[in-house]
């Protein structure tokens, strides 16, 4: 038995996650932070308690299966570290263990084919949009579906747009101020395209000529946070050479895909493109930062007040860092007043793929979010992220009163046009 985690045994990620085991001093400032240790009560469901349990694993001291269903529940939202004041590196434990994991832990049949369906379909538009249309029809026979596939079945979209393809240039308006590249996203291009080309618009009105590579393919981010490392890294090389790097930055419009491409040189130590990686990752911003860091020109005045709730996406602002900045660029509408969330730093339970794996503690946390969002009396809600958009137009949809939620570049994009009043006024009167 090993009695200290050696992290040449377990590979070129072993040291990150040998520092950030080391790093933790057990203070328990993470507990009130952790959206599944405030839903069950469970010190092994703590940020604290996995990383007792990790580090038990690493150490040889436990097996791993004892373990899994503790770091399966964990949504990696990473709220625990900005909670921590021993700085924590959690982000860099808990995907590189997940990874570890999934050579050592023993899944179903079942289970692995469901894994390798939704890592074959979720990062592929096409077959997303075809997924969906095969969910519909088992709808029909939704009561003779295993347990999974039933959950699986009942987050299904009520509507899909139709395609919207964003172009490989989109040209800025005036003088040329900068020129970017875009990452076109998965599953926001099947269930919300329009807000790839709200941010075109927006980017566009404030001078910022936008590329969007057609050799772009998924962040990675599904199948890193899943343990699937090879799909990740296989991700990450793809859109390494498919970025140009003569942009002033790679934008995201997605928390969780631009969180993932944050990680490209953690996947991918100890490989020959580690640090192409690493340059990469300084280019990458949310389009909100770079919006506000080049300034951003302000849309015209609302017709009538609004309260607004803005929902801070979790990779946005615990992994990202990124909560001024889009507060900033709404604020800059006049008569649109921004209202905060109780609780707003918990996580809504969306989490990637978590809702699929975890339904209960997802639905829990969906409700809670709800309530907290319809307690601020906000006409609308602007989030940043497009899990945590369908997350809360699920869960607000099931509570009375119809109340809009919109990415912030949507939101943006009709006060620019001067119809977020009717917009807002049409979705409300639903």
């Amino acid at each position: 038995m090993l009695h200290e985690i050696r992290p040449e045994n377990i590979g070129p990620l072993g040291q990150p996650m040998a520092d950030a085991v080391q790093t933790c001093v057990h203070c328990g400032f993470c507990l009130p932070a952790c959206p599944t240790y405030q839903v069950l009560g469970e010190e092994m469901d703590s940020p604290r308690g996995r990383i007792f349990l990790m580090k038990e694993v690493l150490e040889g001291r436990v097996a791993m299966n004892e373990v899994t269903p503790y770091t399966d529940r964990c949504l990696g939202c990473l709220g625990c570290v900005t909670a921590c004041p021993s700085g924590v590196r959690y982000d860099e434990l808990i995907t590189p263990f997940r990874a570890h994991s999934e050579s050592l832990r023993r899944r179903s049949w079942w289970d692995r084919l469901l894994r390798r369906f939704l890592l074959e379909t979720l990062p592929y538009p096409e077959r997303f949009r075809l997924a969906i249309r095969l969910g519909k029809l088992g709808q029909v026979f939704q009561g003779l579906l295993p347990g999974r596939l039933r959950d699986m079945t009942k987050l299904l979209p009520a509507h899909v747009p139709a395609r919207q393809p964003l172009p490989e240039v989109f040209p800025a308006e005036g003088p040329r101020r900068a020129r970017v590249a875009l990452l076109a996203g998965c599953a926001q291009q099947v269930l919300a395209p329009e807000i790839g080309w709200a941010t075109l618009r927006v980017l566009a009105r404030n001078g910022v000529e936008v590329v969007i590579p057609r050799s772009q393919g998924c962040c990675g981010a599904l199948a890193a946070h899943t343990g699937a490392l090879q799909d990740a890294q296989a991700c990450a090389k793809r859109n390494l050479a498919a970025f140009p790097t003569d942009v002033d930055a790679v934008l995201t419009n997605a928390a969780g895909c631009g969180s993932g491409m944050h990680e490209y040189a953690l996947w991918l130590r100890g490989q020959p493109e580690e640090a192409r990686a690493a340059q990469f990752v300084k280019q990458v911003q949310d389009v909100s930062v770079f919006l506000a860091k080049i300034g951003f020109t302000p849309p015209p005045p609302l017709a009538q007040p609004l309260a607004l709730a803005y929902h801070d996406a979790c990779h946005l602002a615990h992994a990202q860092k990124v909560k001024a900045q889009p507060r900033q660029l709404l604020a800059s509408v006049s008569g649109l007043r921004i209202v905060p969330i109780p609780d707003g730093e918990i996580c809504c339970g969306s989490a990637g793929t978590y809702n699929l794996e975890q339904p209960e503690i997802a639905h829990q946390l969906g409700q809670q979010k709800a309530s907290a969002v319809r307690s601020t009396g906000a006409q609308l809600v602007a989030t940043g992220n497009i899990g945590c958009l369908t997350q809360l137009v699920t869960h607000l949809g099931d509570q009375p009163r119809t109340i809009p939620v919109l990415h912030t570049m949507q939101v943006l994009d009709l006060a620019y046009e001067r119809r977020l009043n009717d917009a807002v006024g049409s979705a409300t009167n639903k």
